[in-house]
């Protein structure tokens, strides 16, 4: 696969050059070379986003952004501020046909990577860049340049991300819903098209599964209570030992994107299994401090001590679980599981909904959440091709007294009614 430049994007492979690293002081994640230095353009820019507010996960995400793209830079030769549209163009062709690298080969997920689970009916993350990465990959490389070129003005001349123009002489807004937000005026060129995901719900039966593979009082009250008030997993893990009204029934989260405070109800069910799980610890933890922590010690050179439960602690509480079930369920699944509940209770309004999800629009929330079930729709058509066999295979009616046979046959073109 030649470019009109000659260059062989098919043929590209990405060094090895550089890496996230972890940081000390304001910014949380740098890019380094290879000899540990920080990349000086991308230390600036970053400087500049933490300053927004931004949390450390976006941090490290918008480094391995940076850092592929940097890659890429050095694949074809191409300074960061020369960089042009073309540049962009390339690297998306290469990430539509190129095989992610990865630390190590895969092992028991060799098999199953891009596949369809036969339970969940979820797709398995292949080995390829997904669309999402790539229109992320060119987000954040868009906002990069914005800040050299808009904020800083020095540098690289234009931007190399530039938004798709072929409706110039249509006026922005012209048919704007006043209902919904403002979008941006123009999409991002080369951005792949993302299919409408339905969301995807635990059934009853697979739910019963799914808790009695639980092997901790912990986990059993962690699920309970994200299944009953559809937290994210981030919100939830933050919850403090203040941040529990057991009397009300109700838990304090942060809000992962407004930073603000929000009480929001979980099960009788799960405060339960919060106590027993308290109670396994023996030392519970103090007001201020979070009341999710791991079972496995870590030594940190002043002997070993409980660590808070983090992301990454528990996406191997469902890699267990999942390689026991044969099932690809993830945390956020838990979420569309408790809003379609509620979306589906005729006693709750949508707008009641979308303030248990934390939704700054209820345009999101219904788009999402206003599903028709799936295997309902499929089972009344079942049953409306059923019922037309069935009146297929009944005999004709006799003719009533009155009318000949004949004549109506020719009259209807058919046989006699």
């Amino acid at each position: 696969m030649f470019n009109d430049e000659g260059r062989d994007i098919a043929a590209i492979r990405l060094p090895g050059w550089g890496r996230v690293a972890r940081a000390e002081g304001l910014v949380p994640w740098l890019v380094v070379d290879d000899a540990g230095v920080p990349v000086a353009p991308i230390r600036r820019y970053l400087t500049d986003f933490v300053a927004g507010d931004t949390s450390g996960s976006s941090v490290r995400s918008y480094c391995y952004a940076l850092l592929r793209w940097w890659r890429w830079l050095r694949a074809v030769d191409v300074e960061w501020n020369k960089a042009t549209p073309a540049e962009v163009r390339d690297l998306v062709l290469w990430m539509k046909q190129a095989t992610k690298p990865r630390r190590s080969p895969r092992t028991t997920s060799a098999v199953t990577a891009g596949t369809i689970n036969p339970i969940t009916r979820k797709r398995y993350l292949g080995d390829r860049y997904e669309p999402r990465t790539i229109r992320h990959s060119n987000a954040v490389i868009r906002a990069f340049y914005e800040f050299w070129v808009q904020d800083v003005r020095e540098g690289p001349l234009i931007n190399p991300v530039q938004l798709d123009r072929r409706h110039r002489g249509r006026r922005p807004h012209a048919h704007h819903n006043p209902l919904e937000p403002f979008g941006p005026e123009g999409k991002i060129r080369y951005n792949p098209k993302l299919p409408k995901r339905r969301p995807r719900e635990i059934p009853d039966d697979r739910w019963n599964d799914v808790f009695a593979g639980l092997r901790s009082n912990r986990d059993r009250a962690l699920l309970a209570m994200d299944v009953s008030c559809a937290a994210r997993a981030t919100e939830l893990l933050g919850i403090r030992g203040v941040d529990v009204a057991w009397g009300d029934q109700l838990v304090r989260v942060i809000r992962k994107g407004t930073k603000a405070e929000q009480w929001l109800p979980v099960s009788a069910e799960s405060l339960v299994w919060l106590r027993l799980y308290l109670a396994d610890l023996g030392d519970p933890p103090a007001p201020d401090e979070p009341i999710w922590w791991t079972l496995r010690r870590r030594d940190h050179g002043d002997g070993l001590r409980r660590q808070p439960l983090d992301y990454e602690a528990l996406r191997a509480v469902w890699r267990r679980l999942n390689a026991a079930l044969g099932t690809n369920w993830t945390m956020h699944d838990l979420r569309h599981t408790a809003s379609l509940r509620m979306a589906r209770d005729r006693t709750l309004s949508m707008r009641d909904v979308q303030v248990i999800l934390g939704h700054a629009h209820l345009s999101t929330t219904a788009d999402v959440y206003t599903v028709e079930d799936e295997a309902k729709v499929l089972r009344r058509v079942l049953d409306h091709l059923a019922e037309r066999e069935q009146r297929a295979q009944k005999p004709p009616a006799p003719v009533a007294a009155g009318y000949a046979a004949a004549d109506l046959a020719i009259l209807f073109g058919g046989g006699p009614r």
